[in-house]
């Protein structure tokens, strides 16, 4: 899906998801409510994605429908795939570790590099990545994995809590924790004490 903006891809996502859900095209409305914008800008985006082959609409009510052209298979070639939500995830102190699904939510694969597999969404609570471009309510995508390097955005279990921090390995054995924020110093802890549960990959972001 090249040329689009995320919002549009998003958007597209939306309307086959809405429609397989409901039995029935969202309405403008609908999508204006899941964008936060105004309908005069959907009708922008769906004008856009009509004279780009994307969607076919009519005059009528509720009558948006994807194109052939569009594929959203949940395959491994840069399209949509479904990730699991894992609960929340600290970016301030440790926090209670996810330990249930809360939902899945759709990833477009054209914004990753490399495998898709093993992967995980968490959404964030706190500041302390701040300077890293991490904010309190978004989504990071976590690729599971032990490869880890220095410097590595990472989601770390200490103590059966989890936080997201900078990896670093100390020279006397420890694990440093770095946080992207001023106001919050670095934790150390023993090596024994940290499990990387997986490196962050990327990250969405509702406007």
């Amino acid at each position: 899906m090249k040329g689009l903006t995320e919002k549009q891809r998003k958007l597209l996502v939306f309307i086959d998801e809405f429609t397989e859900r409901e039995g029935i095209a969202p309405s403008v409305y609908d999508m204006a409510d899941f964008c936060g914008v105004k309908t005069s800008t959907i009708f922008a985006h769906l004008r856009l994605l009509q004279n780009k082959g994307f969607i076919t609409r009519s005059s009528k009510a509720r009558s948006v429908a994807l194109s052939k052209k569009v594929k959203l298979n949940r395959d491994n070639h840069g399209h949509i795939v479904r990730i699991p939500l894992l609960g929340r995830i600290s970016a301030g102190f440790p926090g209670d570790s996810p330990e249930h699904q809360e939902k899945a939510i759709s990833y477009d694969t054209s914004f990753l590099s490399g495998t898709i597999d093993n992967l995980f969404a968490l959404k964030v609570t706190g500041e302390s990545m701040r300077d890293m471009g991490i904010f309190d309510g978004d989504v990071v995508i976590v690729r599971q994995t032990h490869a880890i390097r220095q410097g590595d955005i990472v989601v770390a279990l200490v103590d059966n809590e989890t936080t997201v921090k900078t990896y670093f390995a100390a020279p006397d054995s420890r694990v440093e924790l770095r946080p992207a924020n001023p106001e919050y110093k670095s934790q150390f802890f023993p090596a024994d004490r940290v499990s990387i549960q997986g490196k962050v990959v990327s990250l969405q972001r509702q406007y």
